[in-house]
Protein backbone atom coordinates (compact mmCIF):
# COMPACT_ATOMS: atom_id res chain seq x y z
CA UNK A 1 0.00 0.00 0.00
CA UNK A 2 1.45 2.88 -0.83
CA UNK A 3 0.59 6.29 1.58
CA UNK A 4 1.28 9.66 0.10
CA UNK A 5 3.39 11.32 2.57
CA UNK A 6 2.70 15.38 2.69
CA UNK A 7 5.79 17.20 1.46
CA UNK A 8 7.24 19.59 3.95
CA UNK A 9 7.95 22.98 2.36
CA UNK A 10 11.89 23.38 2.16
CA UNK A 11 13.03 26.41 4.56
CA UNK A 12 13.11 30.08 3.17
CA UNK A 13 14.90 32.47 3.94
CA UNK A 14 13.75 36.12 4.19
CA UNK A 15 16.83 37.91 3.27
CA UNK A 16 15.33 41.37 5.15
CA UNK A 17 16.02 39.39 8.53
CA UNK A 18 18.98 37.34 7.78
CA UNK A 19 21.28 38.86 9.72
CA UNK A 20 24.53 37.99 7.36
CA UNK A 21 22.80 39.66 4.60
CA UNK A 22 21.70 42.85 7.30
CA UNK A 23 25.35 43.02 8.29
CA UNK A 24 26.82 42.87 4.32
CA UNK A 25 24.22 45.46 3.07
CA UNK A 26 25.17 47.95 6.04
CA UNK A 27 29.28 47.63 5.66
CA UNK A 28 28.51 47.71 1.91
CA UNK A 29 26.60 51.15 2.24
CA UNK A 30 29.04 52.37 4.72
CA UNK A 31 31.74 51.93 3.27
CA UNK A 32 30.45 53.27 -0.58
CA UNK A 33 29.55 56.48 1.35
CA UNK A 34 32.96 56.37 2.87
CA UNK A 35 34.73 55.96 -0.29
CA UNK A 36 33.37 58.95 -2.20
CA UNK A 37 35.13 61.15 0.18
CA UNK A 38 38.59 59.73 -1.15
CA UNK A 39 37.06 59.17 -4.41
CA UNK A 40 36.46 62.89 -4.82
CA UNK A 41 39.31 64.29 -2.93
CA UNK A 42 42.23 61.91 -4.58
CA UNK A 43 40.49 59.06 -6.83
CA UNK A 44 41.93 56.36 -5.21
CA UNK A 45 39.73 53.23 -4.46
CA UNK A 46 38.42 51.74 -1.64
CA UNK A 47 41.56 48.73 -1.58
CA UNK A 48 43.92 51.74 -2.08
CA UNK A 49 42.26 53.71 1.23
CA UNK A 50 42.40 50.13 2.88
CA UNK A 51 46.67 50.47 2.01
CA UNK A 52 47.67 53.60 2.29
CA UNK A 53 45.50 53.65 6.24
CA UNK A 54 46.95 50.46 7.08
CA UNK A 55 50.51 52.15 6.71
CA UNK A 56 49.58 55.51 8.22
CA UNK A 57 48.87 53.27 10.76
CA UNK A 58 51.69 50.73 10.79
CA UNK A 59 54.41 53.01 9.14
CA UNK A 60 56.00 50.05 7.68
CA UNK A 61 54.35 46.87 6.39
CA UNK A 62 54.91 43.83 3.63
CA UNK A 63 51.36 43.39 1.02
CA UNK A 64 50.79 39.79 3.27
CA UNK A 65 50.41 41.84 6.57
CA UNK A 66 48.43 44.58 4.57
CA UNK A 67 46.18 42.13 3.74
CA UNK A 68 45.87 40.06 7.02
CA UNK A 69 45.08 43.39 8.42
CA UNK A 70 42.77 44.95 6.43
CA UNK A 71 41.46 41.65 5.92
CA UNK A 72 41.78 41.73 2.05
CA UNK A 73 42.49 38.92 -0.64
CA UNK A 74 46.05 38.86 -1.71
CA UNK A 75 45.04 40.14 -5.05
CA UNK A 76 43.08 43.06 -4.35
CA UNK A 77 46.07 44.09 -2.04
CA UNK A 78 48.65 43.25 -4.86
CA UNK A 79 46.71 45.68 -7.30
CA UNK A 80 46.17 48.54 -5.34
CA UNK A 81 49.97 48.26 -4.22
CA UNK A 82 50.81 48.45 -7.87
CA UNK A 83 48.37 51.55 -8.37
CA UNK A 84 49.72 53.50 -5.18
CA UNK A 85 53.37 52.89 -6.62
CA UNK A 86 52.73 54.00 -9.75
CA UNK A 87 51.26 57.27 -8.14
CA UNK A 88 53.84 57.65 -5.94
CA UNK A 89 52.00 57.62 -3.22
CA UNK A 90 53.85 53.91 -1.59
CA UNK A 91 57.38 53.26 -2.15
CA UNK A 92 59.14 49.42 -1.95
CA UNK A 93 62.29 48.49 0.23
CA UNK A 94 63.82 44.98 -0.40
CA UNK A 95 63.48 42.51 2.26
CA UNK A 96 66.96 41.04 2.84
CA UNK A 97 65.29 38.34 4.85
CA UNK A 98 63.03 37.13 2.19
CA UNK A 99 63.79 38.55 -1.40
CA UNK A 100 60.11 37.44 -2.57
CA UNK A 101 58.50 40.09 -0.60
CA UNK A 102 58.76 44.20 -0.06
CA UNK A 103 58.46 46.16 2.64
CA UNK A 104 55.76 48.95 1.88
CA UNK A 105 55.66 52.46 3.17
CA UNK A 106 53.98 56.05 2.48
CA UNK A 107 55.86 58.48 0.76
CA UNK A 108 56.09 61.84 1.46
CA UNK A 109 52.59 62.29 -1.39
CA UNK A 110 51.12 58.92 0.62
CA UNK A 111 51.61 60.83 3.93
CA UNK A 112 49.52 63.55 2.99
CA UNK A 113 46.82 62.22 1.19
CA UNK A 114 46.73 60.18 4.54
CA UNK A 115 46.80 63.26 6.74
CA UNK A 116 44.37 65.06 4.60
CA UNK A 117 41.56 61.97 4.88
CA UNK A 118 42.12 60.79 8.46
CA UNK A 119 40.27 64.03 10.07
CA UNK A 120 37.77 63.52 7.44
CA UNK A 121 37.46 59.58 7.98
CA UNK A 122 36.66 60.54 11.47
CA UNK A 123 34.42 62.86 10.82
CA UNK A 124 32.34 60.67 8.97
CA UNK A 125 32.70 57.67 11.41
CA UNK A 126 31.66 60.61 14.27
CA UNK A 127 28.77 61.19 12.19
CA UNK A 128 27.71 58.06 11.68
CA UNK A 129 27.15 57.24 15.41
CA UNK A 130 25.76 60.37 16.01
CA UNK A 131 22.56 59.20 16.88
CA UNK A 132 23.54 56.71 19.50
CA UNK A 133 23.88 57.29 23.14
CA UNK A 134 27.73 56.69 24.32
CA UNK A 135 25.50 53.26 25.92
CA UNK A 136 24.31 52.45 22.43
CA UNK A 137 28.04 52.79 20.56
CA UNK A 138 29.41 50.54 23.96
CA UNK A 139 26.80 47.96 23.27
CA UNK A 140 27.11 47.97 19.31
CA UNK A 141 30.99 47.79 19.84
CA UNK A 142 30.92 44.67 22.06
CA UNK A 143 28.02 42.74 19.64
CA UNK A 144 30.59 43.25 16.76
CA UNK A 145 33.43 42.40 18.24
CA UNK A 146 31.26 39.26 19.57
CA UNK A 147 30.13 38.53 15.98
CA UNK A 148 33.71 39.01 14.68
CA UNK A 149 35.02 36.68 16.94
CA UNK A 150 32.11 33.87 16.37
CA UNK A 151 32.57 35.02 12.38
CA UNK A 152 36.41 34.05 12.24
CA UNK A 153 35.85 31.04 14.60
CA UNK A 154 33.71 29.17 11.89
CA UNK A 155 30.46 29.98 13.93
CA UNK A 156 28.36 27.02 15.24
CA UNK A 157 28.07 24.09 13.65
CA UNK A 158 25.38 24.02 10.92
CA UNK A 159 24.92 20.60 9.98
CA UNK A 160 22.42 19.81 12.29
Amino acid sequence: MNVKRPQSKPPLIELEQFLPYRLNVVAEAVSRSLSRLYEERHGISIAEWRVIATLGQYPQMTAKQIGAHSRMHKTKVSRAVARLTDRNLIERAANSQDLREAFLALTPGGRKVYEDLVPRALAFADDLGESFTEQERAVLDKLLTKLEFQALDGGKQTDR
